[in-house]
């Protein structure tokens, strides 16, 4: 019991320090590299904003992060709202892909984007997945 209370400890504190190495900066930074690297799509895609995001994702994400439900359509037209709420759904996938890279910023930055990609941060490094989160991780280190 003591030991597992300690292990609970420990994961705690790690994430704890995963999240205050973890600005907003840092998750406001990944959301703009996700949107400078969005494959170029075309008008009819039926994917939203600069980002590329599917309708379904947007009225579960808005309603979740603001509070209120976007059509896709208020979505694509309000980049501030785009924005938030892109934040808020990436904050904490970024926080943890962080803890699942042992603190690798860089490593989580891709896996994040592979996680934005297709809903797995495990191919981060494969195929086309990979050529996708390395353009992120490029655009992202252009903010430091």
């Amino acid at each position: 019991m003591i030991r597992t209370l300690g292990c609970l400890a420990l994961l705690w504190a790690a994430i704890a320090v995963g999240q205050g190495q973890l600005s907003t900066i840092k998750v406001e930074a990944l959301v703009e590299a996700l949107r400078l690297a969005a494959p170029a799509v075309r008008a009819d895609s039926g994917l939203y904003s600069d980002w590329q995001i599917k309708p379904d994702n947007i009225g579960r994400w808005t309603t979740r992060c603001l509070n209120q439900q976007l059509t896709p359509e208020q979505f694509a037209a309000d980049t501030v709202l785009a924005r938030q709420t892109i934040a808020c759904v990436m904050g904490p996938v970024l926080r943890e892909q962080f803890v699942a890279s042992n603190g690798n910023e860089v490593v989580a930055i891709q896996r994040a984007a592979a996680w934005w990609l297709n809903g797995d941060p495990e191919p981060y490094r494969r195929g086309d997945t990979s050529a996708y989160t390395l353009k992120v991780l490029e655009a992202y280190l252009r903010f430091f």
